[in-house]
């Protein structure tokens, strides 16, 4: 809550010094905030603001505030950036930062800023390039310092001294063997607490498994996750040491999945502008409005075989929506499971069908129970007990196939390389209510006419 007021302090205050044309005040009062704070200022001004705001941030933290943006606000700064100032605002940055900027750059200024770079530098960057944005490979930082095994620790002391610096969010320094193979790691607190002239070899852990570069970055979360990790190694397919993934890394990561599972449900981009123009995010909007829009002339259809039923029965139009809202709920609960199932890479060839089981086996204790109670409210609403069987049964039909569609939808758009917490909830809804519509009007039709 703290950081909330303080954000929307910030921005007051701020809306107030360029309202004055107080530049100076502002230009002070921004170069003061810490980048992602900066980014957070960006992001809550509309385009024309942003644009004066950004004039005044001082090339030494561009990157650093361009790294913190989200991918839609960053695209509309760096159009209006000229070549010369994206190579000084990219000037310093971390490897891995600096690498995650320019997959966005036009490439003509991308070679022009890898040309700018060092050739240490410009490997280094080449290196992480070579991975997926979304694997481990993509989020490690290469700019890491490494010891042998056969070293004292107050040789590893006083080359650290030597070097100077080390990577933020450091815990441990990585040993590796004389061809690069990772060893193990020696923690800091070691390293300090232990006798001087311990051997590393004694002293280091080998504990911390190291990540392949391309584990796909939820999988990398759960390894932090669920074995208290405040950094990783990263290696190659022959064990070869590779980099560092930190605590900080896999925070974003987290965030970003949050932002997409939020957005996707509605069926936008999560890197949406909140103040992109108007017939652009429009356009984005119409695609999935038109595919609901189509999703629910499907429904209506089913609906429309039906209408002699519906004209000789009006009972079963007053009813006809509590089925397919139940399944819808239902259905989505066993798509968001099996859904996070798949990000994780819980789900398999060994466990699917207990999985399945699983579902369906809820599904069916679910439906069997709420059709009582709706059986139930419905004769005591309308005295009639053919019509709350008839739902009850539809009730039981629908939360079955929902739970089963639930379970299949996510795979089977995962097998087609489509996003599942995208397009998942568009699929479900309109199985859920075409079933749904089916089974209490097709049972309505057979048993009451």
């Amino acid at each position: 809550m703290e950081a909330r007021e303080q954000k929307r302090d910030n921005l007051e205050k701020l809306n107030l010094l360029l309202d004055g044309g107080r530049m100076r005040s502002a230009r002070v009062m921004i170069n003061s905030l810490h980048p992602s704070e900066l980014a957070r200022l960006l992001e809550s001004l509309p385009r024309k603001r942003r644009a004066v705001l950004w004039e005044l941030v001082d090339p030494e933290i561009g990157g650093d505030v361009l790294v913190e943006l989200t991918n839609a606000v960053r695209d509309d700064l760096i159009e209006g950036m000229r070549t010369e100032e994206l190579i000084a605002a990219v000037e310093g940055m971390e490897v891995d930062d600096l690498a995650d900027l320019l997959i966005d750059l036009p490439e003509a200024v991308t070679q022009e800023v890898l040309q700018s770079l060092n050739k240490q530098d410009h490997d280094r960057v080449q290196q992480v390039l070579a991975y997926d944005e979304q694997s481990a490979g993509g989020l490690m930082n290469v700019d890491i310092v490494t010891i042998r095994p056969d070293v004292t620790l107050e040789v590893v002391a006083r080359y650290l001294r030597f070097v100077g610096k080390i990577t933020d969010g450091t815990d441990s320094i990585f040993v590796v063997s004389r061809d690069n193979t990772y060893i193990g790691s020696l923690f800091l607190s070691r390293l300090l607490t232990r006798d001087s002239n311990e051997i590393v070899a004694n002293v280091m852990s080998t504990e911390t498994t190291p990540i392949a570069a391309d584990t796909p970055s939820a999988q990398v979360v759960w390894e932090f996750e669920n074995h208290d990790l405040l950094s990783a190694p990263v290696v190659d397919d022959a064990f070869h040491l590779l980099g560092r993934i930190t605590i900080d890394d896999v925070v974003d990561v987290i965030r970003e999945e949050a932002e997409h599972a939020l957005m996707s449900s509605a069926g936008l981009d999560e890197e949406d502008d909140m103040f992109a123009p108007v017939v652009k995010s429009a356009g984005r909007r119409a695609l999935w409005l038109g595919i609901n829009l189509a999703t629910a002339f499907v429904a209506a259809a089913v609906v429309d075989i039906f209408q002699t039923t519906i004209d000789k029965v009006v009972l079963l139009a007053v009813l006809m929506p509590v089925v397919p809202s139940m399944g819808g709920v239902a259905g989505s609960q066993s798509l968001i499971i099996i859904t996070r199932a798949i990000a994780l890479g819980q789900i398999n060839k060994d466990n699917v069908g207990g999985v399945l089981r699983k579902e369906l086996m809820v599904g069916i204790l679910n439906g069997i129970g709420w059709a009582i109670v709706v059986s139930l409210l419905t004769f005591l609403w309308f005295k009639e007990w053919r019509i709350g069987a008839i739902i009850g049964a539809a009730m039981v039909i629908n939360l079955f196939v929902a739970a089963l569609a639930g379970f299949c939808i996510p795979l089977i758009l995962k097998r087609m390389n489509v996003d599942p917490a995208l397009a998942g909830g568009v699929v479900l809804t309109t199985v859920t209510d075409v079933i749904g519509y089916s089974a209490f009007l097709g049972l309505g039709a057979a048993f009451l006419l």
